[in-house]
C-alpha cells in the first residue's frame, strides 16, 4: 500500500505536531489546554484507525458474520473521552483561578508577578 492510502495517519501526525507545536509555543493557558486537546485527539484517531476493519462487524457471534472488529480500541477510546473531558474541565477552572490571583493568562507574566509577590513579601 502507498503512502497515499495511509492518509488517516497522515491527519494524525499532523494534528500530533500542531497539538505539541502549540503547547511548547505558547504562553497562554488556554492555548496550551487546546493545544493538549488537539494531541488528545489525534490520539484517539489512531487507536479508532487501528481498531477498524475493513469489512468487519460488530463482534456478536452469528453464522452469516467471518469477519469482526475488535470492540477494545472503542472502549478504551471512550474512556479517554471521559478523561479527556474531566481534565480540560480542571485546565480550565484552574486557568480561571490563574487568572483571577495574577490578572493574566500569560505564562510569563504570572511567573514575574509571583516572582514580585515573593520578594515583596
Amino acid at each position: 500500500m502507498s503512502l497515499a492510502g495511509h492518509y488517516n495517519f497522515w491527519v494524525v501526525i499532523v494534528l500530533m505536531m500542531i497539538g505539541l507545536y502549540t503547547v511548547i509555543s505558547h504562553g497562554n493557558f488556554i492555548k496550551k489546554l487546546i493545544g493538549l486537546n488537539l494531541f488528545q485527539v489525534s490520539v484517539f484517531m489512531l487507536y479508532i484507525s487501528l481498531g477498524a476493519v475493513v469489512g468487519g462487524t460488530a463482534p456478536i457471534i452469528d453464522d452469516r458474520f467471518e469477519l469482526y472488529s475488535h470492540p477494545l480500541p472503542h472502549v478504551l477510546i471512550l474512556t479517554a473521552i471521559v478523561v479527556g473531558v474531566a481534565t480540560t474541565a480542571l485546565g480550565l477552572a484552574l486557568a480561571v483561578r490563574i487568572h483571577e490571583a495574577y490578572g493574566t493568562l500569560e505564562e510569563t507574566e504570572a511567573q514575574q508577578r509571583e516572582r514580585e509577590d515573593i520578594k515583596a513579601a
